[in-house]
């Protein structure tokens, strides 16, 4: 092949891309069955009472609040201002193309570069929050099965559901609050992992495998990036999934479904993690599908577990995706234009701290 005729890197990524677009159109058709069955119990929304939609839509709020928040405790000198339209526009991007997650870290930064932030800084520091979010997602099984041992349903009463949920919080702040001061921990976590690894690798031959103390060693990298802050990006991102996880409780005794809280907190992290599959904008199918799965098994009548996905989604998906937009009218009107923002230099791309 000549050099006049051999494909170009650009080429050859269009083709890439190209091909990814496809296999995402062909992942939504399969799913779409998925979709449409939680799609058409929207008529039943009406016959949820207002009041449960103030609530799912409060408690959405203070997850998004939360998220804020966290981008303030890794770059203080951010208004709340611009946290919060970065945030929702960036969310909204992530959620809108698939693998989107990049396109939606670029944004976050072009968007809080006005408030004259450090490249490397905020890369960072990005990065230490963003870290400290999955952990805590990767932390909701274990309590799940803590809370398994109790057998509690859903409590009856809003207030109880508030208890619940703080009892929650400090559960989660407790379990990070350990694992940051202490190695020993991280060490037996690592231990399994490592010796995990080590199977796999002799099996498959490959040259590395996780080693015990990276997680240590990762650890004290977060931490040294956040400095004392690191207490309240853990509070911040601990609320944000607690607030997200009692909308769908919320959700729930909404239709009248009363599953188990350790169950639902299963359900919910299953949800999380499949949000992030880049297959479809925002999990989009896989979310649905498995959370009304998930909820299935936990009891919840299999009509009641798609007209709560739905309600659940509907706050976390699809109305924050005009919010999205909003953000990014009421951040032009005044700053400009992304484009017309200054940089040093092309900026990096951190990925934004997970969303539900």
């Amino acid at each position: 092949m000549t050099s006049a005729t051999r494909p170009t890197p650009s080429t050859r990524w269009s083709i890439w891309r190209a091909l990814f677009l496809l296999i995402s159109l062909l992942t939504l058709y399969g799913l779409f069955p998925r979709i449409a069955d939680v799609m058409s119990t929207a008529p039943e929304l009406r016959t949820v009472k207002l009041e449960w939609f103030a609530v799912i839509a409060l408690l959405m709020a203070g997850s998004f609040v939360c998220q804020w928040g966290l981008i303030r405790c890794a770059l203080p000198r951010v208004s709340w201002f611009v946290a919060g339209t970065a945030q929702l526009v960036s969310n909204a991007v992530t959620k809108v193309i698939p693998a989107g997650a990049p396109v939606g870290g670029a944004v976050l930064y072009r968007m809080l570069s006005v408030a004259g932030i450090d490249k490397a800084e905020a890369g960072s520091t990005l990065a230490a929050t963003s870290l400290i979010s999955t952990a805590t997602l990767s932390a909701l099984p274990v309590v799940a099965v803590g809370l398994a041992f109790f057998g509690a349903p859903i409590p009856q009463g809003l207030l109880l559901v508030a208890w619940g949920g703080g009892i929650l919080f400090l559960l989660l702040f407790g379990i990070g609050f350990v694992l940051v001061t202490t190695d020993q921990p991280l060490m037996v976590v690592g231990g399994w992992v490592e010796r995990t690894g080590r199977w796999l690798a002799a099996k498959r031959h490959w040259d590395s495998y996780p080693r015990a103390v990276g997680f240590v060693e990762q650890r004290d990298r977060v931490i040294a990036a956040l400095g004392p802050r690191w207490k309240r990006s853990l509070a911040a991102s601990i609320g944000n999934w607690t607030f997200d996880y009692l909308a769908l409780v919320a959700a729930l005794r909404a239709v009248g479904a009363s599953p188990r809280m350790s169950a639902v907190l299963l359900a919910y992290g299953a949800a999380a993690v499949l949000s992030m599959i880049p297959l479809t904008p925002g999990g989009l199918g896989f979310v649905e599908g498995g959370l009304v799965a998930a909820l299935t098994l936990a009891g919840v009548p299999a009509d009641d577990a798609l007209l709560a996905t739905l309600a659940f989604r509907l706050f976390s998906y699809w109305l924050p995706l005009p919010a999205g937009l909003v953000a990014y009218l009421a951040f032009r009107r005044r700053y400009g234009p992304l484009g017309q923002i200054p940089m040093d230099d092309e900026a990096p791309s951190p990925l934004p701290p997970p969303t539900p």
